[in-house]
């Protein structure tokens, strides 16, 4: 057995220690790095090996525990790299002894009761204060554990998780407290600046250990415009009506949803993923909704092209043919898998999320792909809901509804 890890992953790995954040861009390796670092500090073994493994007089290693997402542990992804380091489920033939134990996070609350063993939490979803963050902070307390992200935290109130389980704050409550001044005027509990900023930053530099590496491959992002039906949409946000079903609008989420099936159905997308598939014959395609789902599932007529699925229905394999379609929806498949067999992938339609909308991009820009230029086709139309949302996103921040029906569409109705 032979393991090798990239300077900028080796480097990341003596930087680490037990409660570590390894923030690293998607597909530059972090489960390795995190495998590496329990091998080495928990089951005593050294790295590089030629031959096999090398354990040093250690009690018997703690277990492995690894949270990350249900794709890929149904993938067995991190089996496979765990393979690498002769790490497996089962106890007499794994390297130390050691018993790998792989799964989701909405089963995170099943092993509160462990104790004395190593998480590994991959793909970060700690945030509020919900069963997770409580079923984790009382894994932290009993357990030795590292944590894998590639956007580790937007506010300050994602760390408090991390934060608590460190020690830094008793709770939650003491971090809001401490460091959070809420707005007086608004009518619910909104943010309106942080203090003692500088104590934070040291806080989190303590817990951070960053993966820095410059890829070999390039990106190219590309704004395809597509077009949408204008009389209709001012119809929609005017009139407060709903083509759909011939009736007044309901409410601000209703008004959304409207919008956003008259923008995303416009035929003028499926006929721009046809073209654009005549240039890359493998196209990964990410989608929000059903109705686009449906859409894109006519393309399976098409003359030798292959067409697979991963959503929360169906959970399909890429194909290994030459000229293939793989439909994802954002939130079922954005993260925890990566495919090498194509340059390209298209955004249908929007998403909300930047992080969402990064990780997504991560599926084909990994440190093992053969191609250097990668190319990124955002379909968006010049609606107003679609020009808001781009806007958005290009400040790295998430969009939001409220927001931009209170504050941003009142003026934009005007030029109507």
């Amino acid at each position: 057995m032979a393991i090798d890890l990239y300077p900028h992953q080796l480097k990341a790995r003596q930087e680490m220690k037990n409660g570590s954040i390894l923030r690293g861009a998607v597909g530059t390796g972090k489960s390795r790095v995190a495998l590496a670092y329990f091998f080495i500090e928990e089951c005593g073994g050294q790295l590089p090996i030629n031959g096999k493994g090398v354990l040093r007089e250690f009690k018997r290693p703690r277990d492995l525990y690894i949270i990350t997402t249900a794709k890929k542990r149904d993938n067995f992804d991190w089996v496979g790299e765990a393979a690498n380091f002769r790490l497996g489920p089962e106890r007499e033939i794994s390297f130390g002894k050691v018993k790998v134990h792989v799964d989701s996070w909405n089963n995170i609350t099943d092993y509160i009761g462990v104790k004395d063993a190593f998480f590994i939490l991959d793909e970060q979803r700690l945030v509020g204060a919900g069963a997770w963050v409580k079923a984790f902070l009382k894994i932290a307390r009993a357990n030795h554990w590292i944590m894998l992200s590639a956007t580790p935290g937007d506010t300050w109130l994602d760390y408090i998780p991390v934060f608590v389980a460190h020690g830094f704050y008793k709770n939650r409550t003491e971090f809001l407290r401490t460091h959070v001044v809420y707005n007086r005027f608004s009518r619910y509990p909104k943010v309106d600046h942080y203090v003692e900023t500088g104590k934070l930053q040291r806080q989190r530099r303590a817990v951070l250990v960053e993966m820095l590496y410059s890829p070999h491959t390039k990106r190219h992002v590309q704004n395809v415009v597509v077009d949408y039906d204008a009389s209709l949409f001012n119809r929609v946000v005017k009139d407060r009506w709903n083509i759909y079903e011939n009736r007044p609008i309901k409410d601000i989420g209703e008004l959304f949803i409207v919008m956003r099936r008259l923008v995303n159905s416009d035929p003028s997308r499926l006929a721009k993923l046809k073209e654009l598939l005549k240039k890359h014959p493998r196209l990964i395609v990410f989608y929000n909704f059903n109705y686009e789902l449906e859409a894109l599932r006519s393309l399976a007529a098409l003359d030798g092209v292959e067409v697979r699925e991963w959503n929360g229905h169906r959970h399909q394999e890429i194909p290994d043919t030459d000229s293939w379609l793989y439909l994802v929806q954002y939130t079922a498949g954005a993260e925890g898998w990566n495919c090498t067999s194509t340059d390209a992938e298209i955004f249908y339609s929007l998403n909300y999320s930047y992080r969402i909308n990064e990780q997504a991009k991560g599926r084909i820009d990994r440190l093992n792909t053969d191609y250097i230029d990668l190319y990124y086709y955002i379909f968006r139309s010049n609606s107003m809901i679609d020009n808001a949302i781009v806007k958005s996103l290009g400040t790295k921040k998430n969009f939001n509804e409220k927001r931009f029906f209170e504050k941003v569409m009142p003026a934009a109705l005007l030029h109507i």
